[in-house]
């Protein structure tokens, strides 16, 4: 691990800490250093309402950043991400469905088997001989997220009163957000390092599957391990600020560039500048666009990203 790249982490670690600090700090209330002694509340305005929002899209970028990351490497696919491949199709499926018909009790328990399920259909259906191709991979996840997303019309039309509520989680926002999201979001982070404890096999899987096995991985058993981790990142990450994509997209293709291919540095530099970026998306979303959803931001940048990256890969 070279010593740039060390300091390239441990800017990220200071960007971070300062962008929550920064970002606690503004809102449309004013800023918490010019805040007006008239403002009534100041306190829970900051502690209780501005620090467990901006903590959760921290988390959430994180831990999503994390999983593309993951995903990418394991399938050593450079477009994999949890929103193109349909787990967060899965996973946003299974929580419409606790929405609707439990009250949305269960939300977490039906994201993650939504999420599980769209994960092992796309990639038992793109496997071909034993071998995954990425235009494969990719087509399954788009044709699976359309019948996703297929069921999820079709729920929206029964959903009655429960429809104005669907349609704004569906989008993705840290509205409701709250110190009892705070156990979810640790639970992204536990996962994050979890995954970031393989990260030495991901380098050897990334080399393929035969050459990793001849090197003592076993490939299957890891696969199994990281597929589980990142649906319970994405199902957490749904359960709590609903649908939103290309943060597992963006953010390890602009590090890989920054740190390289080596997951060891390349995981914990995703990670935090996945944080960053849905700390300040987040932020632009509720001061300077009247609380809109921060998943219109990221799918605004995200989407002609994921085009610049398909057409770079065909002129490749």
């Amino acid at each position: 691990m070279k010593y740039t790249h060390l300091g390239i982490l441990g800017l990220l670690l200071g960007l971070s800490l300062c962008s929550i600090i920064l970002a606690t700090g503004i809102g449309s209330a004013g800023l918490l250093w010019f805040m007006d002694e008239s403002v009534k509340h100041q306190d829970l305005i900051i502690y209780d309402i501005r620090l467990p929002r901006v903590l959760v899209a921290f988390s959430t970028g994180f831990g999503l950043a994390v999983a593309g990351a993951c995903l990418q490497g394991l399938f050593r696919n450079p477009m994999a991400d949890p929103y193109i491949l349909g787990t967060s199709s899965g996973a946003a499926l299974g929580a419409s469905c606790s929405i609707i018909f439990l009250g949305g009790s269960f939300l977490f328990l039906t994201s993650f088997i939504g999420a599980l399920l769209a994960t092992v259909l796309i990639f038992s259906i793109a496997r071909t001989k034993g071998s995954i191709r990425v235009e494969t991979l990719l087509l399954t996840g788009i044709a699976l997220s359309m019948f996703f997303s297929s069921i999820l019309s079709f729920l929206l039309y029964i959903a009655g009163s429960n429809l104005h509520q669907i349609m704004f989680w569906l989008m993705g926002g840290f509205w409701t957000a709250s110190w009892t999201d705070t156990w979810a979001a640790c639970a992204i982070i536990c996962l994050s390092l979890g995954i970031l404890f393989f990260s030495r096999d991901l380098n050897i899987i990334s080399l393929g599957d035969e050459q990793a096995a001849g090197l003592g991985v076993e490939t299957e058993q890891v696969k199994h391990i990281l597929v589980g981790c990142t649906s319970l990142i994405v199902a957490f990450a749904v359960s709590i600020a609903g649908s939103i994509g290309f943060i597992g997209l963006i953010t390890p293709h602009i590090m890989r560039l920054l740190v390289g291919p080596d997951h060891r540095i390349l995981i914990p530099a995703s990670a935090l500048a996945g944080g960053l970026l849905l700390i300040w998306a987040d932020t632009c979303a509720r001061t300077l666009a009247h609380d809109m959803p921060v998943g219109i931001i990221t799918a605004f940048f995200g989407a002609p990203f994921f085009i610049y990256l398909i057409r770079r890969r065909n002129v490749v």
